[in-house]
């Protein structure tokens, strides 16, 4: 009865200390430091930032972690766990939607590479929105069109194009107003490729739209003109 009582008295200190011990906040791990030259990203209801922190592995190069935190730089959050300098060896640029609810990645991947990571926000998480990175998705995009016709591509080699880059189209911010068009809110990601299928063609600045709600790449009819002139072929050498 007296053990009984002991063990329960224990129990409640425990409880008690534990109640009254603060939190270790969640952040970099140990040798990982802000890099001060990268740019911190707030996304524009202002109660999220986005900060890049930088390891040195000596042997192969820097390695990137992505942290969010909210205005009193609590809730720390990461949002590329497990990545490797293949896909986290540059600092990147980050773009949120008008509402705040949606982070697009713009990740350098080597001299002339990149991709795009497309993440949803749930208060101050976040969750990859895609399976594959936005980037890889965006290509697969085009390979269904008509425009990729003589080129090719190994979708399990990021380098079997050359200077393959997918870049996101200035304005999402503004909703593209910049481009004339009138589309809903926090709706539509505009994204630009260029890469070269040597010695066949390839393209420069060709685009596509993504739809946030849907999942759906499309290629508007405004685009038309743009896309025709993106698609560039080698001339005929001269005899």
């Amino acid at each position: 009865m007296v053990d009984r009582k002991i063990r329960a008295a224990w129990i409640l200190l425990l409880l008690t200390l534990a109640t009254a011990a603060p939190a270790r906040a969640d952040g970099p791990q140990a040798g990982f430091k802000l890099d001060q030259e990268a740019t911190v990203f707030i996304s524009p209801d202002k109660k999220v930032r986005v900060e890049q922190y930088a390891k040195d592995n000596k042997a192969t190069g820097l390695l990137y972690q992505f942290w969010t935190f909210d205005a009193d730089h609590r809730h720390a959050f990461l949002l590329n766990p497990g990545e490797g300098d293949d896909l986290a060896g540059y600092a990147a640029g980050f773009r949120f939607s008008p509402d705040s609810q949606w982070l697009v990645r713009m990740q350098k991947l080597g001299a002339g590479y990149q991709t795009l990571f497309l993440y949803r926000r749930n208060g101050f998480r976040f969750s990859t929105a895609t399976a594959k990175p936005l980037g890889d998705l965006a290509w697969d995009y085009f390979f269904t069109t008509p425009a990729s016709k003589g080129m090719h591509r190994n979708p399990k080699d990021p380098y079997s194009l050359d200077h393959a880059f997918v870049g996101l189209v200035k304005g999402m911010e503004e909703n593209y107003a910049w481009m004339g068009q009138h589309w809903p809110d926090s709706r539509y990601v505009v994204i630009g490729l260029q890469g070269e299928d040597t010695p066949g063609p390839w393209i420069e600045g060709w685009c596509c739209v993504y739809d946030l709600k849907t999942g759906a790449f499309s290629v508007p009819p405004d685009f038309a003109e743009n896309n025709t002139k993106a698609v560039k072929y080698p001339r005929a050498r001269s005899e």
